[in-house]
């Protein structure tokens, strides 16, 4: 997507709004806008924050060209709309939460300020990429987690939901934890390892599986990976694998890299696989798994006794197929006048959509003993939670809830990405992103990290901020 203008891939009523609001006088009204989801996918613990370097890239590249403007002529768009996007320059303020981060319900992981004009027409381009990559990487990561340390490879570009689907899918798994992808073009453009084997039409074009093993093993002697199930695994792929092994890699001075099983009970397979290898002189041999793979197959098997080293997963990770959508939103928080920031509220009938008012940041508390993630609090922008004294954080529904937090450290959540529409950020290398996620889900305790039922980790308000929402709540309730 580097150096493609995407302006025009936004909701048409962000254009209407925007044609409404220079109609009205309002074009130029500073608005603050907050992206934040409701539910973590999978009824999982946490999610894990992806596609900043994709926004980064999109907001770069804002511009209405000639043919845009043409377009828009013939959608019925006032002339002084198609003047303003004519001459449009990007000029707002954008935070986020860098890639790799966990995330929870309900606090601000984008906020955008400026011109309502302009914060109104990126919508839908912050909800795209970061929903995405965000799902993904939260997908990839419970996937990783099941494996128990065993390495992971993305094999779903096939499957994906189209080609930014396959890429980029393939970029969050990375971050959420996987080791390398069968897409080939993801390690020319972000240095993931490109990885694979065989086929089963590779096979199939010999004459036999043994004599298709020998041409693979002579052309990879140094990475041999053998797929042992087109006919049988254990009454001839297997031992076909093993005289492969014996006659071409090891006359070769190489030792085999592993056999792959892509159908059949991988429980069962693997373990009788394992003691054939090893009886063989094998045991260096490396049994990978795949065939329609989740977290909760990977974890049976595993608790099953599968003798496993690795997984290769596909459709599953790269659609999300469990929940296939990360519900983040995107809502009007506050406008300025002036010097004066005035919070906004949206109420619903369903309590769960109420949002949290005003111009806000996140942080994140540490215990500084353990270095486990205590709880985050949402605050007004301009508070500062001080971490050499104590600090009182309440349930911000049930009020009487109450913890006093000490030795803990407070580290700000949301960093400038934007400001006045100029980049300030440099976006990590991809492989740092990576080792960072990594880090910060360690420091999650296991509880927040179960698969069923997990810890809720506690996403509080701060005084002041509670106070000004119970305040909007108390103005509206009337109304």
């Amino acid at each position: 997507m580097e150096g493609k203008n995407l302006t025009m891939l936004t909701d048409f009523y962000e254009l209407s709004m925007g044609n409404g609001y220079l109609k009205n006088g309002l074009g130029e009204r500073t608005a603050i806008f907050d992206m934040f989801f409701r539910k973590v996918p999978d009824n999982g613990g946490f999610a894990i924050m992806a596609g900043v370097e994709q926004l980064i890239e999109y907001l770069k590249n804002l511009e209405f060209k000639d043919e845009d403007i043409a377009f828009l002529r013939q959608k019925g768009c006032d002339e002084a709309f198609l003047d303003y996007l004519k001459n449009f320059r990007f000029s707002c303020d954008v935070w986020a939460i860098p890639e790799g981060t966990p995330i929870f319900p309900n606090e601000p992981i984008v906020v955008v300020r400026g011109p309502v004009i302009q914060a109104q027409l990126i919508e839908t381009m912050i909800l795209l990429t970061i929903n995405h990559q965000s799902l993904i990487a939260t997908k990839a990561n419970r996937i990783v987690r099941a494996a128990k340390g065993r390495p992971v490879v993305e094999f779903g570009s096939r499957r994906a939901q189209g080609y930014d689907g396959a890429i980029y899918g393939a970029r969050a798994a990375y971050i959420g934890g996987c080791i390398g992808t069968s897409c080939t073009i993801c390690e020319r453009e972000f240095n993931i390892p490109a990885m694979g084997t065989m086929a089963h039409s590779w096979i199939q074009m010999f004459d036999s599986e043994l004599e298709a093993f020998k041409a693979y093993a002579r052309a990879y002697p140094d990475n041999c990976v053998l797929l042992v199930d087109t006919y049988n695994v254990l009454k001839s792929g297997v031992p076909n694998a093993i005289r492969t092994f014996n006659e071409v890699v090891v006359p070769m001075g190489y030792r085999p890299k592993a056999i792959r099983i892509d159908s059949g009970d991988i429980t069962y397979l693997s373990n009788v696989a394992r003691k054939m290898l090893d009886e063989a002189g094998f045991p260096d041999c490396r049994i990978m798994a795949s065939n329609s793979l989740d977290e909760y197959i990977i974890r049976d098997i595993l608790i099953q006794g599968a003798r496993v080293d690795m997984f290769g997963v596909g459709e599953r990770l790269i659609t999300s197929r469990s929940e296939p959508v990360f519900g983040g939103v995107y809502k009007l928080a506050a406008i300025i006048e002036g010097d004066k920031i005035i919070p906004k509220i949206k109420l619903s009938e369903n309590v769960g959509k109420i949002t949290n008012p005003g111009f806000k940041q996140v942080w994140r508390l540490y215990d500084r003993e353990s270095g486990k993630a205590l709880a985050d609090v949402l605050t007004h922008h301009d508070e500062v939670i001080d971490d050499t004294r104590p600090y009182e954080i309440f349930d911000p529904d049930y009020t009487w809830k109450r913890k006093t937090l000490v030795n803990f450290r407070a580290r700000k959540l949301l960093e400038p990405i934007f400001i006045n529409g100029e980049c300030v950020y440099q976006s990590p290398p991809l492989k740092a992103i990576r080792q960072y996620c990594m880090e910060q889900i360690d420091s999650l305790w296991d509880e927040v990290k179960r698969f069923e039922n997990p810890h809720e980790y506690y996403v509080d308000l701060s005084k002041p901020l509670w106070d000004t929402k119970n305040k909007l709540l108390e103005k509206y309730s009337v109304v």
